[in-house]
């Protein structure tokens, strides 16, 4: 446990440097951009379902020129936001998603993103990954998402050995020091998204290889 716990700041250490100039997460791009606006955040969470950053940053752009506060958003007809976020994968049910969170929030938050996990994995629709990543995000609180890049470059790393995304959040947590949460999830978002893919992970220009246990590659560039 302590190894792998030593091991862990390292990595952070390392990525800190290596992913300065790589496209940050949809979320941070967004949170720069808005100042931390923890509605703005979560659409582009949600948004961000099953699509790839480079889709869902102009189409969250796109939309908050027509909604920023989840009144504006439930004065847009499903139709107009149909249109609006058309280019991006399973608009029709996001759309359905965002009026739905968005009404949720007015009626029991007063329209308000609650600043907690419990509520926020009350509304319908938010999960874990995005209830942790509005928390970090959001409101800068120590939190450790993880999404399908966290699950797979920490299991490849030989960090963790897990089958789910729910057992990689809870062996994370025993591993990656608190106050290294967040930048560890963001962290290692970036490396998942720019050099560790799934299928063929850049090796041959990864500053992590003598520390990877590279589990379960069996093609590399």
């Amino acid at each position: 446990m302590q190894r792998n716990r030593e091991l862990a700041i390292r990595i952070i250490n390392i990525l800190r440097i290596a992913t300065k100039h790589m496209p940050e997460p949809a979320s941070a791009v967004i949170g720069q951009k808005f100042g931390n606006d923890p509605y703005l955040i979560l659409i582009s969470c949600l948004l961000s379902l099953r699509a790839r950053d480079a889709a869902t940053i102009p189409v969250s752009l796109a939309l908050f020129k027509h909604a920023k506060t989840p009144a504006q958003m439930l004065r847009l007809s499903q139709a107009q936001l149909e249109r609006i976020i058309h280019s991006i994968g399973f608009y029709r049910n996001k759309s359905q998603l965002l009026h739905s969170v968005s009404h949720d929030l007015i009626s029991r938050f007063g329209g308000k993103v609650p600043d907690n996990y419990e509520d926020l994995i009350s509304i319908k629709g938010v999960g874990p990954k995005t209830a942790y990543l509005v928390l970090a995000e959001a409101f800068g609180q120590q939190a450790l998402y993880v999404d399908i890049h966290v699950h797979r470059v920490s299991n490849r790393l030989g960090l963790i050995s897990t089958t789910t995304v729910e057992q990689t959040q809870q062996e994370l947590e025993k591993i990656v020091p608190r106050e290294y949460w967040s930048a560890y999830s963001r962290l290692i978002v970036v490396w998942g998204q720019n050099i560790c893919g799934p299928i063929s992970p850049f090796c041959s220009k990864c500053p992590l290889f003598d520390l990877c246990k590279r589990v379960g590659v069996t093609r590399s560039r």
